[in-house]
């Protein structure tokens, strides 16, 4: 053999060649593979309202735990409830996953409730911690309080949601008379109860406790959970989440579009002071909500015309009846504003005391405006060439009949009207005439 060929220079780019080629192949693997979680569980914690946002984490989290290939999806529950549309999206995802999704209500005095009750139903595994409740499905009415029974309506939306209920309870082997009280009698249980009633499958009181009662636990379908590495694969949401998460709240949502409304007409009565700036940007975070949440036009619109009103009263000077028209639009507009679903929980339903007070502020302060700026109409002059008549000041010089005054401050040609008026005497302002003052003595 020639020992050229052997080269140390040569043999050592045979071999860096073999590393390269070694690791891309290794990387090609594990590219199409994808990461791999052996004999480990997944965790997403879910401590907020469902609502649009929260839904698109959870089938994006679950999408990515049947990749990785964890060998079950642990969501952590505390919820008061949310929109039946995001839950009935959350739950056919459920259904979809290859992996088993387990629910834990957790950690103790964490809730299940409204929406929250059908998804623990829904899962493959369903476990509480103790002190946690369960339940209390049953419809809400306009403003969060409880709806008419009698309501066809009302009864319509609570026969979908108790179908719901029983569905998913009977997909999933759970009792389905006490899915059915969960929403036509607003049932609530413990931890302690909702075991008994065979509506979850076990109690952990932590994360840890959790992971060591799921190994080994036999599924209904005959799948048998082995779980070896003990520590969770942990998703969480990106700070975009957490933005349009924080935006998704109908109340935050209702005062930063007032805010913002009231900001930019601040701005226009008085430019300069950065009010506009903080509206435009109230506005911006106001639409980016309104994205989220299912909005009436009609509400947004009558929001607008009361507000356009209450501006047009300070120029049409019609003594509060366009503000009183204005606060009745506001009112009416922020009722409307949103198409919430009588299933929706409290916490998507702006509150009668909040749109009143927020209407009632608004409205004393444009009565203030108008009011104060009556009185000053109505409020003799006091300045300019009408503020002079009347006013008192002294002769400096001796008017026979012309000479100097002092008035409010400054010299003044003046002309008596009565003879001669003599230095330091004071006099009365009359009139003005050709840039001279008429004066008399006092």
């Amino acid at each position: 053999m020639n020992k050229k060929s052997w080269h140390p220079w040569r043999l050592g780019g045979y071999m860096m060649f073999g590393v390269l080629g070694a690791l891309t192949v290794s990387l090609m693997i594990v590219g199409l593979s994808g990461p791999v979680f052996a004999q480990q569980l997944g965790l997403v914690k879910l401590e907020a309202t469902i609502n649009p946002v929260t839904k698109d984490f959870i089938v994006r989290v679950i999408d990515e735990a049947n990749r990785d290939g964890v060998v079950a999806l642990v969501i952590q529950l505390d919820t008061p409830g949310g929109l039946l549309d995001s839950t009935k999206n959350i739950i056919e995802k459920f259904y979809e996953s290859k992996i088993p999704i387990v629910v834990w209500v957790g950690p103790s005095g964490s809730r299940a409730a409204s929406a929250g009750s059908l998804i623990t139903l829904a899962s493959d595994i369903a476990a509480m911690a103790s002190s946690t409740s369960i339940g209390a499905a049953h419809p809400v009415g306009l403003g969060g309080q409880a709806p008419d029974k009698d309501d066809p309506m009302t009864k319509k939306i609570e026969n979908f949601a108790s179908a719901e209920a029983r569905s998913i309870a009977e997909k999933r082997g759970r009792p389905v008379d006490i899915a059915e009280k969960f929403v036509r009698e607003s049932l609530s249980l413990t931890s302690t109860e909702a075991l008994n009633q065979k509506v979850i499958d076990l109690l952990a009181d932590n994360l840890g406790e959790l992971a060591k009662k799921l190994n080994g636990f036999k599924l209904k379908d005959g799948r048998t959970l082995t779980i070896t590495n003990f520590n969770y694969k942990e998703y969480t949401m990106t700070w975009k989440d957490q933005l349009m998460n924080y935006l998704a709240d109908p109340n935050i949502v209702y005062f930063l579009m007032l805010i913002g409304l009231y900001g930019l007409i601040a701005e226009v009565f008085s430019p300069g002071h950065g009010v506009g700036i903080a509206g435009i940007i109230c506005l911006l975070l106001a639409f980016l909500g309104l994205q989220i949440l299912p909005v009436n036009i009609v509400g947004i619109v009558m929001i607008l015309v009361g507000a356009g009103m209450m501006v047009l009263d300070i120029f049409a000077q019609t003594h509060l009846a366009l503000t009183a028209g204005g606060a009745i639009a506001l009112v009416l507009g922020s009722l409307f504003l949103f198409n919430f679903d009588e299933f929706s929980s409290p916490a998507f339903e702006l509150p009668w005391t909040t749109i009143l007070v927020t209407v009632g502020a608004i409205t004393a302060l444009f009565a203030f405006m108008i009011t104060k700026g009556l009185l000053i109409q109505r409020k003799k002059v006091t300045t300019g060439i009408e503020g002079m008549v009347g006013a008192i000041g002294q002769a400096r010089d001796d008017l026979a009949p012309e000479g100097m005054v002092f008035v409010q401050g400054e010299y003044w040609k003046a002309l008596s009207q009565e003879g001669s008026i003599r230095s330091g005497e004071e006099i009365t302002v009359e009139s003005m005439r050709d840039g001279k003052l008429l004066v008399r003595k006092r």
